[in-house]
């Protein structure tokens, strides 16, 4: 009996320490996958932004350009009456000259939305700018609080750059260190002069000797 419940306990324990590890790992798992949840409504936010701007910059152009408009659909139907009564020729000269001026309107038009489009950028472009600019490593939450100061209308938070920091890792698009139980990032092109100080000391040894 002696043997038999040792041998019951050490089975136990090892399922209490093997469920204890799956814990662990599902716990971390739902962390990242929050992370990457978080990362993904912030996108889906600044979408959601951009569209509203284009459909305010498409309401306003809308009201001037109604002639152009209704111009379009009646080029098509000229050539149908064309062919049964050759009088009405000159009618498509005519809208074949407003024909040509409707795109210029509607790309002097448009510029402003691409304007207004491309004065955003994105989370990353604002993360890799910030490390360009940074002489020393950074880490996750004071990259967070940087572009929270400099960027007060939107809502930046430190799990969201971390992903973010860390996908550019996983890219070689930025570079990370660990201090201790910190881990701070640059970029790579901020690691590249170090790599070859690194690499030309030896060198300059050799020469030496």
């Amino acid at each position: 009996m002696s043997e038999s419940q040792t041998h019951a306990t050490e089975l136990t324990a090892q399922y209490l320490a093997q469920v204890t590890g799956d814990l662990e790992s599902n716990a971390k798992e739902q962390e990242r996958i929050a992370a990457d949840v978080e990362a993904l409504q912030e996108q889906l936010r600044a979408l959601q932004h951009d569209h509203t701007v284009l459909v305010n910059m498409q309401q306003a152009l809308g009201g001037a350009l109604p002639a152009t408009e209704a111009d379009t659909p009646a080029v098509p139907a000229v050539p149908h009456q064309a062919s049964a009564t050759p009088r009405q020729r000159k009618p498509k000269k005519a809208a074949a000259g407003t024909k040509k001026t409707a795109p210029k309107k509607t790309a002097a038009k448009a510029s402003p939305v691409a304007a207004t489009t491309a004065a955003k950028p994105t989370l990353v472009d604002l993360i890799r700018g910030h490390l360009e600019q940074q002489s020393e490593p950074r880490s996750a939450a004071e990259v967070a609080a940087a572009l929270t100061q400099a960027h007060p209308d939107r809502s930046i938070k430190t799990t969201v750059v971390r992903t973010t920091l860390e996908n550019l890792v996983a890219k070689s698009r930025a570079h990370r260190t660990k201090q201790g139980s910190s881990v701070f990032y640059t970029t790579t092109a901020a690691a590249q002069p170090a790599a070859k100080d690194a690499a030309a000391e030896p060198q300059q040894e050799t020469v030496a000797g």
